[in-house]
């Protein structure tokens, strides 16, 4: 039996496949933009996530906040405690699962990380429509929202 994608799913595979793509671009340039400060793409997404909440989080928490594994974020944070990036706190709520928080040096190079975000964000979307990108955002966003509907119903 031979199927053929729906001319959605046809533009959705191509969507998928350039998202593919580009989260490697973006993983590349994220970390060139913060190599200097001590920093990965990936120790960025932790500071943003503990900078964004304004709060301690579980590891856990930053690894739901962040779309990647409780193990991988437990990784990272181990290693961002032992460079004081970040601190592990009690959690009055949960004797087991500690809360993390940035630390003033953590806040400092996630302000730093954030401050050449804009910069260079802005300059990326030079020319480029704030509609389009708008209605970008809004259909990863529900792709988004519907694989962890189904996700969490396996």
């Amino acid at each position: 039996m031979n199927k053929r994608h729906s001319a959605t799913g046809s533009h959705l595979t191509d969507l998928i496949l350039e998202t593919f793509r580009l989260n490697g671009a973006l993983l590349t340039a994220g970390d060139v933009l913060v190599e200097d400060l001590g920093l990965t793409s990936a120790r960025w997404q932790v500071l943003g996530a503990l900078g964004l909440a304004d709060k301690p989080m579980t590891v856990a928490q930053i690894g739901r906040r962040m779309g990647i594994s409780r193990q991988a974020v437990q990784r990272l944070v181990n290693e961002m405690v032992a460079d004081g990036l970040l601190v592990l706190q009690d959690n009055p709520e949960h004797k087991r699962s500690r809360l993390v928080a940035l630390t003033n040096t953590g806040r400092r190079a996630y302000a730093d990380a954030d401050s050449r975000q804009i910069a260079w964000v802005n300059e990326l979307g030079a020319g480029l429509k704030a509609s389009d990108i708008g209605n970008a955002a809004a259909v990863l966003k529900t792709l988004h929202e519907r694989l962890s509907r189904k996700n969490d119903r396996a």
